[in-house]
């Protein structure tokens, strides 16, 4: 099952039950879908929906952060309720390790010996993670690996 129709066939299970967070926390990210497919007239695949699952979690954890300086702690914990709503339909993050060795390959592979080869190294990396790694991660490990 594709993570469009998991999240249709979750909103229908939160509304079930009364899930008042986790409905509106599905239904914001199925219009985010909704709206990039009417604005792009063709259906989101499948990297480009956890992509954007990812960047609406980075965005819960910087309203977390501002909050946190407004000492707003019912916005906090909603922020909180949402990203593990959320976080269920990303697939298994990939461990450091791994990604660091993807990474290593990557820089071997490309030859790339200054942070200016990064977007090589990146442009080969980034298929091979699929989602499963938060590309500031990714682009991070890619510059400290770079420097040294």
């Amino acid at each position: 099952m594709d993570t469009k129709t998991q999240l249709n066939e979750s909103v229908k299970d939160a509304m079930k039950s009364g899930d008042e967070i986790r409905k509106r926390t599905l239904r914001m990210v199925l219009a985010a879908i909704k709206q990039v497919e009417v604005d792009k007239q063709a259906p989101m695949e499948e990297l480009a929906i956890t992509g954007l699952i990812q960047k609406e979690i980075k965005n819960r954890r910087e309203a977390i952060e501002e909050a946190k300086k407004a000492n707003r702690l019912d916005l906090i914990d909603d922020n909180e309720v949402e990203i593990k709503v959320l976080e269920v339909f990303l697939p298994k993050a990939m461990p450091a390790e791994e990604l660091r060795a993807l990474v290593q390959a990557a820089i071997a592979e490309t030859g790339a010996s200054a942070p200016s080869d990064m977007g090589k190294v990146m442009k080969i990396v980034m298929p091979k993670v699929a989602g499963r790694a938060p590309n500031d991660l990714i682009s991070s490990t890619v510059k400290e690996l770079l420097i040294k």
